[in-house]
């Protein structure tokens, strides 16, 4: 079965998969409304089995309203990073660790900001989520500051190994202004990723369209797939 993705804004993302649902960072709740909107309605996902993923604390990569979503469904799981409040029975993950369930594995990375990246092999499938985890390069640092910042993710990025990605979301931040591409780019060079979507850029949904247009990105923009639309979805 192809996978079908889901964008839910900002870093929110589903993953329909062949034995499961998976949702990525949830932020924007829009009460009553499924999909289609953007939104996650636990009735319309009865009889799924569900497992929500939350890379870090920060407010707009996770809503406790998840939380709720067990009254509805209650064989849903949670993959919390650690510093995240707990949830009764959550896997509660910490950086540069491995987890084996039943039927899915996830491996973390440190975040370079706050929180962990997933890896997750489920179903036949390598699904890379980078919640903050980025080459945030910033102009009103200093040198050093920004120096450290590339050796810290490039250090992480080249954990993920040479074994193709299947579907990767990642950081592509238009407050970053020239620098914005430098995570997606060092992702897409340095490892064997079938399909880049771009996340964290909010309402401002034009630096798609300026990174599918970037020179730098000519040797892989055909593997990019611009998800700009909440509620907007793929068959991959």
């Amino acid at each position: 079965m192809r996978p079908t993705v889901w964008y839910l804004y900002h870093s929110g993302f589903a993953v329909k998969t062949a034995g499961h649902f998976l949702i990525f960072d949830y932020w924007r709740d829009t009460p009553g409304k499924g999909l289609d909107s953007g939104a996650i309605n636990p009735k319309e996902l009865a009889g799924q089995d569900v497992i929500v993923f939350v890379s870090h604390k920060h407010g707009d990569h996770y809503n406790p309203v998840i939380l709720n979503w067990r009254r509805e469904l209650p064989g849903l799981r949670y993959v919390l990073s650690d510093d995240v409040p707990s949830a009764p029975g959550a896997l509660m993950a910490s950086k540069n660790k491995t987890y084996k369930q039943s039927d899915f594995t996830v491996e973390t990375f440190a975040s370079t900001d706050e929180g962990v990246a997933f890896l997750v092999c489920i179903d036949g499938l390598r699904i890379y989520h980078a919640g903050d985890l980025n080459w945030w390069h910033w102009a009103g640092e200093s040198d050093s500051y920004n120096a450290q910042m590339s050796a810290d993710y490039r250090g992480q990025i080249d954990l993920l190994g040479k074994e193709p990605i299947d579907l990767a979301f990642v950081p592509v931040d238009p407050r970053l202004e020239e620098q914005y591409a430098l995570g997606i780019d060092y992702l897409m060079r340095s490892a064997q990723v079938r399909c880049a979507v771009p996340m964290h850029f909010g309402q401002e949904s034009a630096v798609v369209e300026r990174l599918l247009a970037d020179p730098v990105t000519a040797g892989y923009r055909d593997r990019i797939l611009p998800l700009t639309r909440r509620g907007q979805s793929v068959l991959l």
